[in-house]
C-alpha cells in the first residue's frame, strides 16, 4: 500500500514538473517575442528618424534650388525645378549640373519633384467672376453656381454677414454635426467638402486623377433630371490655398487658363503655343499680344496673371535600401529667401 501512494506522488510530481516546464517554456519564448518585437519597433524608430531626416535634408535642398533660381523675374517649365533644360541666364547656373533624383544624404537618397502652386487658382483670393467661370466650365447646374460661389465667399471672409445664395454659421449649425463657418481663409482644399452646394463629385471631379483637357462644356446647364453629374474635372484639381494670388501664365496648364475670365479654348492653346517658342515669350502683355487675344479680354486677362511664381510643393521621397518614405512641403519663396510652410509625411 504504501508503494503504491509513493508511486502516485511520484507521478504527480513529474505532472507538476511537466506543468512548471510547459509554463516556463511559454514565459520564455513570450518574452523572446517581446523582445524581438522591442527590438523591431526600435529599429522601426530609428529607420523613422533617418527617414524623417533624409527627406528633411530634401526639402533643404529643394528651397537652396529654388533660392538660386529666385533671381529671374519669372518662373516657367524651362527652368531646372521642372526638370528642365534652364531658361535665359541661368543655363550658367550651378544647377545646371545637379540632379533632382537619387542624391545621397547619409544612409540614403531622396527625390524631389516640385509643383509651383502658381499654376493653379489661389481660392482664398478668387473672386466671384472666377469661381462662377470655373463652375460654368465644370458643367455645374446653374442654379447651383450662385450658391457653391457665394458660400465659399462666405466661408472665406470675416463677417458673420450672408450673401444671397450663401451660407454662414446659422446654416451649418443646422446640421448633423453642427458646425461654423470659418470666416477665415481655407488652409486645407478638403475643406471645400464644408460648404454649403459643394458635392463630393463637384470637389473630386468625374475624371479627377485624368485632368487633361476640358473635353465636355456644359455651359452650366448641367445634366438630364435624374442623371449624375459627370464633371470633367473637380475643384481640388484646380484650385490650391497656398499661392501668391496671381495665376503664372508661364506653368499653368491649358484647362487651368481656360478658366480664367476672358479666356477660352483657342486662347488657352495660343498662349501656351506663344509661350513655348524660341526665343520664348516671358512678358504677360507681349505673351498675349503673341496669342492675338483681343484688348478686352487681355485686359480681363491681365486682372489674373502673371509670369512668376513663388509657391511651390515639394515631394521628397527619402529611400534607404528598398524602403521609401514620401514627405510633402509647401515653400515660399521671397527672393533669394526660402522659407518651408509645412513639412508632413504622405506615404
Amino acid at each position: 500500500m504504501k508503494i503504491f501512494l509513493a508511486r502516485k506522488n511520484s507521478a504527480f510530481a513529474v505532472i507538476v514538473v511537466l506543468v512548471a516546464v510547459t509554463v516556463l517554456a511559454l514565459l520564455a519564448g513570450a518574452f523572446a517575442y517581446a523582445m524581438k518585437v522591442e527590438a523591431r519597433l526600435a529599429a522601426n524608430s530609428n529607420n523613422d528618424a533617418q527617414f524623417y531626416w533624409i527627406g528633411r535634408g530634401g526639402v533643404d535642398r529643394a528651397c537652396w534650388w529654388l533660392a538660386l533660381e529666385g533671381n529671374q523675374p519669372f518662373s516657367s517649365k524651362l527652368q531646372y525645378w521642372n526638370h528642365g533644360s534652364g531658361d535665359g541666364m541661368e543655363t550658367n547656373s550651378p544647377l545646371a549640373f545637379e540632379s533632382l533624383d537619387n542624391f545621397p544624404i547619409g544612409p540614403g537618397t531622396v527625390s524631389l519633384a516640385f509643383t509651383e502652386l502658381e499654376s493653379k487658382i489661389n481660392i482664398n483670393t478668387a473672386d466671384a467672376p472666377l469661381l462662377q467661370q470655373v463652375l460654368t466650365q465644370m458643367g455645374v447646374d446653374a442654379a447651383d453656381i450662385s450658391v457653391v460661389t457665394d458660400s465659399i465667399l462666405d466661408w472665406i471672409d470675416p463677417d458673420d454677414g450672408t450673401r444671397m445664395a450663401g451660407a454662414e454659421s446659422d446654416f451649418y449649425q443646422g446640421l448633423t454635426p453642427p458646425y461654423n463657418a470659418k470666416n477665415g481663409p481655407i488652409d486645407n482644399i478638403d475643406e471645400l467638402q464644408l460648404i454649403k452646394g459643394v458635392t463630393p463629385e463637384m470637389f473630386a471631379g468625374g475624371s479627377s486623377t485624368n485632368v487633361t483637357g476640358f473635353t465636355q462644356h456644359h455651359l452650366g446647364f448641367g445634366g438630364a433630371p435624374g442623371q449624375m453629374p459627370d464633371y470633367p474635372f473637380g475643384l481640388r484639381d484646380v484650385f490650391t490655398p497656398f499661392s501668391t494670388g496671381k495665376i503664372n501664365i508661364l506653368t499653368a496648364e491649358e484647362n487651368v487658363l481656360e478658366l480664367i475670365p476672358g479666356m477660352d479654348t483657342a486662347a488657352a492653346q495660343a498662349i501656351v503655343a506663344a509661350r513655348d517658342t524660341d526665343p520664348p515669350i516671358r512678358n504677360v502683355n507681349q505673351l498675349l499680344a503673341a496669342a492675338t487675344i483681343p484688348a478686352p479680354a487681355a485686359n480681363q486677362i491681365q486682372r489674373y496673371v502673371s509670369v512668376r511664381g513663388d509657391t511651390y510643393e515639394v515631394r521628397a521621397t527619402a529611400t534607404i535600401g528598398s524602403v521609401s518614405h514620401e514627405y510633402t512641403a509647401v515653400l515660399f519663396r521671397t527672393g533669394p529667401n526660402v522659407q518651408v510652410v509645412s513639412f508632413y509625411r504622405t506615404k
